[in-house]
Order: C-alpha cells, then sequence, then structure tokens
C-alpha cells in the first residue's frame, strides 16, 4: 500500500504527515498493530524499511517496543501541560532515550532495470527502527512551525493528530475520504431531516 492512498478505515493509513504520527494514528478505530504480521505491514508502509526488507526477526516484544513509543509519542503531541509534570517528563525522556539509537543505514544498489535502488545491509534490529521514529517526534517536536501545524481531527471522535501543510491552514479531517466523508454524509442526512 502507498502513502497517500484511500484506505478503508480499518486498514493502515499513512496521512498524518509524520511517521510518527502515523504510528500514534494505529490505535484508532481499533488497534492496527494487534500482531506481529501487522507491525511488519505498517514498518514497510511507513517507509522505515525499502519494500522486501527481511522483517522475519520481528517478534512480540517488537510490539511492545512499537506501542509503548506509540503511547510517548502520542501523549508528547496531545498534551502540552507545563514542564515537569509526571507522565509528560516520563514520556519525553523515554522519546528522547530512544532517539539515540541510530536508524537503519540505507545503501543504493542497482535494481533489475540498472536505475539505483535503496535497500538496507541487512534485518534492521528493532532498537533502529524505534530509533528513526523517535528522532522524527523529535524533530517535529522542536520545530516551532510544524508543532504549530498539528491539528486533531475534527471528525466526530476521531483522536488523530496531523500535520496541516494545505494552504491557509484549512485541513479539518486525518483524511478527507474518511473522516471528511463522513462529516459530509452527516450534513447531507441533517439537511434532508429538517427539508422532512
Amino acid at each position: 500500500m502507498a502513502p497517500g492512498t484511500t484506505t478503508d478505515p480499518y486498514e493502515l493509513r499513512f496521512d498524518t504527515g509524520r511517521s510518527c504520527l502515523d504510528l500514534v494514528a494505529t490505535t484508532h478505530p481499533v488497534e492496527r498493530l494487534d500482531s506481529v504480521a501487522a507491525l511488519r505491514a505498517w514498518i514497510t508502509g511507513a517507509g522505515l524499511v525499502p519494500p522486501g526488507t527481511p522483517l522475519a526477526h520481528a517478534d512480540p516484544a517488537w510490539l511492545t517496543a512499537f506501542r509503548e513509543l506509540r503511547c510517548a509519542t502520542g501523549r508528547l503531541v496531545r498534551d502540552r501541560p507545563p514542564p515537569h509534570t509526571g507522565p509528560y517528563d516520563l514520556a519525553l525522556a523515554r522519546v528522547n532515550d530512544l532517539a539515540r539509537a541510530a536508524p537503519p543505514a540505507p545503501r543504493a544498489v542497482p535494481g533489475r532495470d540498472g536505475a539505483l535502488v535503496r535497500e538496507l545491509a541487512g534485518p534492521p534490529p528493532c532498537a533502529a527502527l524505534l530509533g528513526a521514529l523517535a528522532r522524527d517526534a523529535v524533530d517535529l517536536l522542536t520545530d516551532p512551525v510544524a508543532r504549530a501545524s498539528l491539528r486533531q481531527c475534527a471528525g466526530d471522535n476521531c483522536p488523530i493528530v496531523y500535520v496541516d501543510t494545505s494552504r491557509g491552514r484549512r485541513r479539518r479531517w486525518c483524511s478527507s475520504e474518511i473522516c471528511g466523508n463522513r462529516e459530509r454524509v452527516a450534513r447531507h442526512r441533517r439537511r434532508a431531516a429538517l427539508a422532512r
């Protein structure tokens, strides 16, 4: 599945504008990282590894680690308490700790058609993938422009946070095709009910 494509609401989505926010979005509308296979698909879909990278070494401990980073990142992008508050500070410390790991190192190799393609030297360790996501979160949280562009979806009961890069910063939904469509359908039904 390519980033930016329309998906079923229960499939993996990559439309928040940042990989760390795509990870946070995996809890809505249901737990999407419910198996190691789903995590492997998410890692590839998020672009953390090139397509075809072997991830057979991923195990249930990876699920726990990714969910822990997801929780910490979610707290940091949703909560904006003053410094030195317990859960926020713990989340920040965890993200900073994970960001220390070097992300997977890509290399350019000739593909089947001779064009250079990206691949990894070997299967990436969990810490390297978590490091890439944690670094993305640190970049997001420390960039005043990106931080100011964070929005929570205006969809009914949608907790997804995204980076609004639209012209005029008027984007209202995490996905126009999903939450936006639900809102348009609900608005139409309300108008139809009033017309009766």
